[in-house]
């Protein structure tokens, strides 16, 4: 029996292929809208990508997939370096013997050496300690507060989308349609 059949009136009667694929995953990832990073994106320097992967092997033995999330969640996700900067970058600083990497489960493991270590700490030294990530709390504030309201903007329209009537959705459209004008107009006030 459908659910309309039910009293529910002409509510719930989307079929799931209606609902963007990034909108259903809101549920299942938690604040994560599929995949959608918030924040300015930041370019990094390749010298970056190799003192930031040392530095963050500092907390123990990691995976290159790890490495590349422990440097999203340092840099408050304002920074993800993709895996063909880190990758080749592994296999430099192992083939310098700053790193070992091992074979665990089917992955390749890394770990920081001494001579890592030292190098690390020099780094540092001439550089005053600042990490790659180290962006400033209050300098991505902003940037993470945005992307939460986006994500509870698309947790309300996943719930309009599934449990709204024509009328419901029609409206929404019509919400979000003058938000994004609003938002390129404050873009072209500067």
């Amino acid at each position: 029996m459908r659910e309309h059949e039910h009293g529910r009136g002409d509510r719930g009667h989307h079929h799931h292929e209606d609902i963007p694929p990034w909108v259903r995953r809101i549920g299942r990832h938690g604040m994560d809208p599929g995949g959608v990073r918030f924040g300015r994106a930041r370019r990094v320097r390749r010298g970056d990508v190799r003192w930031a992967l040392l530095a963050v092997l500092q907390d123990g033995p990691m995976h290159g997939y790890e490495l590349i999330r422990s440097l999203e969640e340092k840099s408050g996700g304002r920074w993800r370096p993709s895996p063909g900067s880190v990758y080749p970058t592994l296999q430099l600083l192992q083939d310098e013997g700053l790193l070992k990497g091992e074979d665990q489960d089917g992955k390749r493991v890394y770990e920081v050496t001494d001579e890592g270590r030292r190098q690390l700490q020099e780094h540092l030294d001439r550089s005053g300690g600042a990490a790659p990530w180290d962006l400033g709390s209050s300098d991505g504030e902003p940037y993470r507060n945005l992307g939460q309201a986006l994500v509870q903007v698309a947790g309300a329209m996943k719930q309009i989308m599934t449990e709204g009537n024509v009328e419901h959705v029609t409206k929404a459209e019509s919400i979000l349609r003058d938000a994004r004008k609003q938002l390129y107009e404050l873009l072209a006030q500067e």
